[in-house]
């Protein structure tokens, strides 16, 4: 069966939308780049750096807990972030969240360690992280709809939301391979002095480079053609968007959550966990994990806009179907293989893992614009995205590692992610199939019925 998209589109549009592409995508790579980084330095340096020395356990536990609380600053991100993209629009939202994560960042950088400044240091983590989860707050979703929403003939609206979506796996691929190339470079002793240090203040210079492909683009004309209609009638506009999805879409909030949950928390075993475990339970070097990573980016890269090609044929919840019954068996292999510890299986772990997250990310883009009104889009859709990541890829990494202290085997934590599968599973069959649905139609017509 053909994948190719229905209908070609005119020349200027396809420029038009390769441009709104492009800077959704390099700018949401940017912004991923800069919270995975974190996530990579929590495993591999700052549980040296910035707490006590003792238990190597607690250590590593505390470091893994400022990742979360990335996280748990998410839904607040998402709330504030998404009333500015709903009231004030999807461009201006975007380069206020990407300077924000931009010098995040780069002070993490300067932060010194505890060994210099004592509870400070983990404080000061603590706090710039906390940035760093507020702005990624918004991110996703004005990404996601600043494409959609250019794109709202249908044909090939899940194809162009799907770009966007490359911005975790870029993002992730760039901070692992920057990380791995410092590490390769210089001494252990250099790294943990230094060298990490590298990694967060080249995001100056990414975040440079994101706003002036941001502010090139226009803003949407779904979007545009709201702020018009509320001109003519006032009253339609949603004062407190997030009032106004919480009452009217909640059914949807929880179901675009729920499907996020086995892919949420499976992309965080797969892409952080993983140098925990390949390290420090496995004892294997640190180097297989981080290239087994950056492989498996590479794969998911590849397949997401294939994907999501065939998703614009077939729909959207067929490729969220399969990739939830995936998961359900996969967390068991995925600790199997792991725990061989060569270099072949680790890698076979991590590539199998991303592919089954490049079957989610390749359609939820475009299921998520598709499934709320225009004028409660971006506040909708930032709530059920930063929910499931709260939910599930928050904690994964949290609750693998209290599994395997409590049983001393990786099967537990299969356990765990089969059952985030299984959520993913049901709250897909719960919800109807949105690829038809036309963005700039009745903003007072919910998608899905239950």
């Amino acid at each position: 069966m053909s994948i190719a998209p229905a209908a070609s589109a005119p020349p200027k549009a396809k420029s038009r939308m390769r441009l709104v592409a492009g800077s959704s995508l390099i700018g949401t790579a940017i912004e991923w780049y800069d919270f995975f980084l974190y996530g990579t330095a929590a495993t591999l340096v700052f549980n040296q750096l910035f707490y006590p020395a003792g238990d190597p356990f607690v250590a590593t536990l505390l470091s893994l807990g400022t990742f979360a609380v990335g996280f748990v600053a998410r839904p607040l991100g998402a709330v504030v972030l998404g009333h500015l993209g709903d009231r004030k629009g999807r461009k201006t939202t975007l380069v206020w969240s990407l300077i924000l994560m931009g010098i995040a960042t780069f002070l993490i950088a300067l932060v010194p360690s505890y060994a210099a400044i004592g509870v400070a240091a983990p404080v000061l983590l603590l706090v710039l992280r906390i940035v760093q989860g507020f702005a990624l707050g918004g991110e996703w979703a004005g990404s996601i709809l600043l494409v959609s929403e250019h794109a709202d003939d249908g044909n090939r609206r899940g194809f162009w939301s799907s770009l966007p979506n490359l911005g975790p796996s870029v993002g992730s691929l760039l901070s692992a391979g920057v990380m791995s190339l410092l590490s390769a470079s210089m001494s252990n002793e250099a790294f943990l002095d230094y060298g990490w240090r590298i990694a967060f203040g080249l995001s100056a210079i990414l975040v440079i480079v994101g706003l002036v492909m941001r502010l090139v683009v226009e803003e949407t004309p779904v979007f545009e053609q709201r702020m018009a209609a509320e001109k003519l009638a006032p009253k339609t506009a949603a004062k407190l968007p997030l009032v106004t999805a919480l009452k009217s879409n909640w059914k949807e909030i929880l179901l675009a959550a729920g499907t996020r949950m086995g892919e949420n928390a499976g992309y965080y075993l797969y892409t952080v966990f993983i140098l925990t475990y390949v390290t420090d339970m496995v004892g294997s070097d640190r180097q297989f994990a981080l290239n087994a990573v950056m492989i498996g980016q590479v794969v998911a890269i590849v397949l997401i806009p294939l994907l999501a090609m065939l998703s614009d044929r077939v729909g959207r919840k067929p490729l969220l179907l399969v990739s939830s019954i995936l998961t359900i068996p996969w967390g068991f292999a995925f600790f199997a293989l792991l725990d061989r510890g060569d270099p072949f299986s680790i890698t076979v772990a991590a590539v199998g893992g991303l592919i089954i997250f490049a079957g989610f990310s390749s359609a939820i883009g475009a299921f998520y614009s598709e499934l709320f009104p225009t004028e409660v889009r971006y506040t909708g859709t930032s709530v059920a995205y930063n929910t499931a990541s709260i939910l599930a890829g928050a904690i994964s990494p949290i609750i693998a590692l209290s599994l395997y202290q409590a049983t001393g085997t990786g099967t537990s934590i299969g356990f765990y992610l089969a059952g985030m599968g299984v959520i993913s599973l049901v709250s897909v069959l719960l919800v109807r199939e949105t690829r038809k649905v036309k963005l700039s139609g009745r903003d007072d017509e919910l998608v899905t019925r239950h």
